[in-house]
This record gives C-alpha cells, structure tokens and sequence, in this order.
C-alpha cells in the first residue's frame, strides 16, 4: 500500500490542488511555499498521501466521520448498485433505501417515529428549529420562538446554526446573526464556574432554568444540546445533569433537541449518545458516522407527537412542513447508511467501541500522571480529550503554538490527531482523538505512545 513517487507520481493533482481547491478551516499562505496535504487512500485506521507517506488516523477523517474505517467495499457497492437503479429523486416522494433505513434506525430509537433526510449536520439542525419555530406559530401565535443553545457546543457552519454555536472564533466576522436565541451556561465540570460544588451538575442543569425564567416560559420552546460536546473540548456531562435538563423541559414545555451529529451512530458505545443518560428527546439530528462519509446524509428524527403538528388541520395550506432539501432525495445516503448499520452491527463495534474507549481512557489517564501539561481527560466510548494546562493549579490553558506543537509533532510520526481549532479565544487548549469504532489495542498503544512522545518534546524544548 506504500506509494513510491516513481510509480503514483500525483504531482499534476497537487499542483492543481495547491492552484484550484479552497481548503476548509485553512490559511492558504503557507501554500505557497509547500505543498497542500493530498489524501490518496485509506483502509481501515490507515492513510495514505500524495507523498507515499503513511498514516493511522484517531480522528475518523479529521472531524469524527469514518466510524466503521476506510475501504469498506460492501458500501461502496451499495452505492454503486443503488445509483444505477435510481440515484435520485426529490424526497416529496420516497425511495426504497430511505424507506428501509429510516426503519431500521427507529429500532434504534425507542420513542422516535419520524425521519427527515437533507444532506449535512448543519442543515439537519436547520430543519430542528424551523420545526420548533413553526409549531410555535401554530400552538402559540409564535411567541414561544426561543432557542436555547449551551456555551461551548457547536451546531453547525451557516448562519441560523452558526447563531446556536458558543464558539466565538467560529462566529466572528459573520454577524449580525439570527434572532431569537439564547445562549445557557456550559457544564464543564473542571472549569466550574460555580467554584468547588458536589452537586455540579444539578446546578448547571438548573443554570438552564435561570435562563428560561430570565426570558420567559411563554417564550422558550426548544434547547439544543449536543449530548458530549465535541469541538468546545470533548466535554462529557456531569452527574444528574441531563435528569434535570429533562425535568427542567417537561415543567416549562420546551422541546428538547439532542444534536447528535457527533455522538450518533456509536462514537460513544450506544447507538447514540443520549442514550447513557435515559433522556427521552423531542428531536434528534444526526450525520457523520450515519453513513461514515461514504455518502452525504443526515437526518432529524422526531417523536410521533412532534410530526402530528404539521398535519393537525389539512385544509390550512400552511400548517405542514413546507421544507425541502434537494439532496435529501438523493437513494446513495440511506444506501450507504443501511450498510454502515449492518457493518456496526453484524461487527459488534458498540461493545468494541465500549472497550476500547475503556482502554483508551486508562491510557490516557497513564499520560496524566506522567504529563503535567495533562490537567484533565475527558471522554465516552472512543470520543477522547485530553485538556493541556500551563499550571495545574490554576488551571491557566496552556498556549495555542504548545497544543499544535503537539498535533504536527503526532502527524510527523505518521499519526494524526485533532484539537479544538478556532473556538475560544485562549482556550483551544484540548487535545480530540476519535478513531475508528473498529479500533484494536495495538491502535490506540499507537495513538497514545505518539502523543507521550510529543508532549515530551513539546514540554522540554
């Protein structure tokens, strides 16, 4: 699998990468003296670039993706056969791989009834609050429009999913955003901001409560929640927080939204992430690991009492939904998607993912008594952070340039890891690793061996 120059020479992509392709989340500067990075292949944790140079990657494609690994030819298959059969149609009419997928995962989901396809995290969460706006128009004469969002967590890249995203460094520059919601304190429990508390996360559910009152009952009818938060840290719920979060939306009747996009299809070692805490959500949004990049797909997924809002009264012409996502008619998404599940499946990858996040997490736990950068691990199934601090008494971040030294310290020993990337001013300080669901021990000895490695230098140079 090795590439040598001589015999793939990928050159005339590269050149026309470096002079064509806007890359994501990239300054394009430093192109101009070296050359972008080019993926070529992968199979399984593996990559391979333009450069013949080898790579396991503990980040599922760079942002949580690839959960059943690269190379999966059974998918690739059913894509194929699927695009020549019927590749598309607009979703105001079924198709036979939608039909069956969006069965099979409402197995998955006691309680939810109801799939709405469109094509990415950002929209499948679009779709969440024009649902929670118009069943406000049409129960409450549109007052109860709100929108909570929780600082730290991320929703998504446009505009309205950019205005329920904590993220100042993603945010700036492109305001003025939507109106109407409101941001509810996070529940990091290693940043209190409550000071020293046994009940931590009682007291940040409650936070939420403060703010509903602070606005209004009659005015808040959804929260979105991302049930680990990814991007703003990795940061796993405390104790009695999502009981509470729960009790708090059944006593003032708001929607709870569980944005998914990360958690979903196993990352954490359920089906979803939701599902460690015994939450019963109105809604859920999912993409990612849904087809694991295979194809484009997402999904928002309601219960039954949800979906009969929009057909309450058939003679109004506008009580339905009247949505539609282009590629959310596209027969390769659930193709893939119906694959992807039966690989999780018939591979037992929940309870691997269960182990070897276990594992993981020992390991890294190993490095916080050998690391003093190390102040804090977090993390749920194979969904790892590891927060790095100057000072583990005050708990003052350590610097950004020390955290990349550390990310493009693995990626020179052929391992690629992720950290948070343009979210807070001062604070994009945790380390993300999220391999493959069908991750081995030897895989993570090598991940976390490479990241011992470079906090060594990066902590004695």
């Amino acid at each position: 699998m090795n590439f040598t120059p001589g015999a793939n020479d990928f050159s005339e992509a590269v050149e026309s990468d470096r002079a064509h392709v806007w890359h994501h989340l990239s300054q394009h500067k430093r192109y101009e003296t070296s050359d972008p990075m080019v993926m070529i292949e992968g199979k399984g944790l593996r990559l391979w670039d333009a450069q013949g140079r080898e790579f396991l990657d503990a980040v599922s494609g760079g942002v949580w993706t690839v959960n059943v690994g690269y190379g999966r030819t059974s998918i690739a298959d059913a894509v194929r056969d699927q695009l020549v059969k019927l590749n598309f149609f607009a979703n105001s009419a079924g198709n036979i791989p939608g039909a069956l997928f969006a069965q099979k995962l409402i197995e998955k989901m006691p309680g939810m009834s109801r799939v709405y396809f469109s094509n990415s995290g950002s929209e499948a969460n679009e779709k969440a609050y024009k649902i929670i706006r118009q069943i406000a128009h049409n129960r409450y004469g549109g007052k109860k429009h709100k929108i909570l969002y929780r600082e730290r967590d991320y929703h998504g890249t446009t505009i309205t999913a950019l205005s329920t995203t904590s993220q100042n460094q993603r945010r700036d520059q492109y305001g003025p955003f939507t109106p109407g919601f409101v941001e509810v304190p996070h529940c990091l429990e290693y940043r209190s901001q409550f000071g020293p508390c046994e009940d931590y996360g009682v007291r940040a559910a409650k936070a939420i409560e403060d703010v509903i009152l602070r606005e209004g009952p009659d005015t808040v009818g959804g929260i979105v929640l991302e049930p680990v938060t990814a991007g703003g840290g990795v940061i796993t719920p405390p104790e009695g927080y999502w009981e509470t979060v729960q009790e708090i939306c059944r006593k003032y009747d708001v929607l709870l939204h569980i944005d998914e996009v990360v958690c979903g299809m196993g990352r954490t070692g359920k089906w979803f992430g939701y599902q460690h805490y015994g939450v019963k959500p109105d809604i859920v949004t999912m993409a990612k690991g849904v087809a694991s990049g295979y194809a484009a797909i997402s999904c928002t997924v309601t219960t039954e009492a949800v979906f009969d809002e929009f057909k309450s009264d058939p003679s109004d012409p506008m009580s339905y939904f009247r949505d539609i996502s282009t590629f959310g008619g596209c027969a390769a998404g659930p193709a893939a998607a119906l694959e992807n599940l039966r690989i999780i499946e018939d591979e037992n990858l929940l309870e691997n993912t269960t182990q070897m996040g276990d594992y993981l997490m020992g390991r890294l736990e190993e490095l916080k008594q050998k690391h003093e950068i190390i102040g804090d691990v977090r993390g749920k199934g194979l969904f790892c952070g590891a927060e790095l601090v100057s000072d583990r008494e005050t708990k003052e971040p350590a610097p950004e340039h020390v955290v990349q030294a550390v990310t493009a310290d693995c990626m020179a020993q052929g391992v690629i890891i992720g950290a948070t990337n343009r979210s807070f001013d001062g604070f994009n300080n945790t380390l993300c690793l999220s391999p493959a669901l069908i991750s081995t021990r030897n895989d993570i000895d090598a991940i976390v061996d490479a990241v011992d490695g470079a906090l060594e230098r990066a902590t004695t140079s």
